[in-house]
């Protein structure tokens, strides 16, 4: 039997592909999901779905947080069934330079999965979690490929996969069979999804509720949170600034009001937030209400409420304001986040 004539609706292997440093929490929080995907299915009445494996160039590798893996399987030179390789990140220290446990996998990854993924019908997919992306790009499986890594790697990714389409501040991204997430709990939301895809939303979703992720992202939303975007400089002023737009965002905030809190000129103050953050203060107080209105519509506040409870004007400036950054409406997202 070839590897593109596997059954495509036959249990899925998980290869979980061990090196030294790997992020613990890349295997375990992914690995959970899978988990208890087949506990749900088992109460169901259904068989299970996922076959957890682990595998590694050597039979135990120390984890980044100094757990040693044991039993680890050998890489495998055959796939018997279809096979989702799940790569995980290492912490950045060891992920920009290849060990020779890397180098050997990379080569693995290469003889075992290239010209395969793209065929028609090939039953198998790459996930990829953190700076599990950059193990791919060493193993040139990238190419043409939609992909993402965490923030602090992106660079690293563009320079390894030159050919591939690196994608910044998104929490993961699906292109095909190349699945590639930000980390950590990305990993959560991309193993999510997958389960979602092969199984069922419903299934998916009871997922979630066992491990109390309080809120399951998509491929459409940022790595990071309003909340922390726009936050990595060092300017006293700036920051403070920004504290008190989080704090409070409903205030009526002008120019002269938030350069009163940053103990500043308007002029200044506009001048250092677009050197240090990237953006102006009144982009970055639009982007937090939009964030806080998000959150009340959630909470089931209609457009109106939640437009007033984030600083909007009205129900009208909520919406306009949401068609320019988001796209679509407040309220519609509001029947999507609240079903009957």
């Amino acid at each position: 039997m070839s590897r593109n004539d596997l059954p495509k609706n036959s249990m899925i292997d998980l290869l979980f592909v061990i090196t030294p440093d790997s992020l613990l929490l890349d295997i375990a929080g992914p690995a959970e999901a899978f988990r208890l995907a087949n506990l749900h299915r088992s109460l169901q009445g259904l068989a299970p779905h996922f076959r957890l494996r682990f595998v590694g160039t050597e039979p135990s590798a120390c984890s980044s947080v100094g757990l040693v893996l044991s039993g680890l399987e050998p890489l495998p030179t055959q796939l018997s069934s279809p096979t989702w390789f799940v790569l995980v990140g290492q912490p950045a220290v060891h992920a920009n330079t290849a060990s020779p446990a890397i180098t050997n996998t990379a080569h693995w990854l290469n003889r075992t999965l290239h010209g395969l993924l793209g065929a028609q019908g090939c039953p198998h997919r790459l996930v990829t979690i953190c700076s599990g992306t950059l193990l791919a790009a060493r193993a040139g499986l990238l190419n043409n490929r939609r992909c993402t890594t965490h923030h602090e790697l992106l660079s690293t990714l563009r320079v390894l996969a030159p050919q591939a389409q690196v994608v910044a501040n998104r929490v993961y991204l699906i292109d095909g069979p190349i699945a590639s997430s930000a980390g950590i709990t990305a990993g959560i939301d991309l193993a999510l999804q997958l389960i979602a895809d092969a199984c069922g939303e419903a299934l998916a979703t009871s997922v979630a509720q066992d491990m109390v992720v309080y809120l399951r992202r998509s491929s459409d939303d940022p790595e990071l949170s309003p909340f922390l975007s726009h936050r990595r400089h060092l300017h006293l002023a700036v920051h403070r600034v920004q504290d008190a737009i989080n704090a409070e965002p409903q205030r009526d905030w002008n120019m002269d009001t938030l350069a009163d809190v940053g103990n500043v000129t308007p002029r200044h103050l506009l001048r250092l937030f677009v050197e240090q953050a990237g953006v102006s203060p009144l982009l970055f107080l639009q982007t937090i209400r939009l964030e806080r209105a998000r959150q009340s519509l959630e909470h089931g506040a209609n457009v109106t409420l939640a437009a007033e409870s984030a600083g909007f004007r009205s129900g009208l400036h909520l919406r306009r304001a949401w068609k320019r950054c988001w796209g679509g409406s407040p309220r519609d997202f509001r029947m999507l986040a609240t079903p009957a």
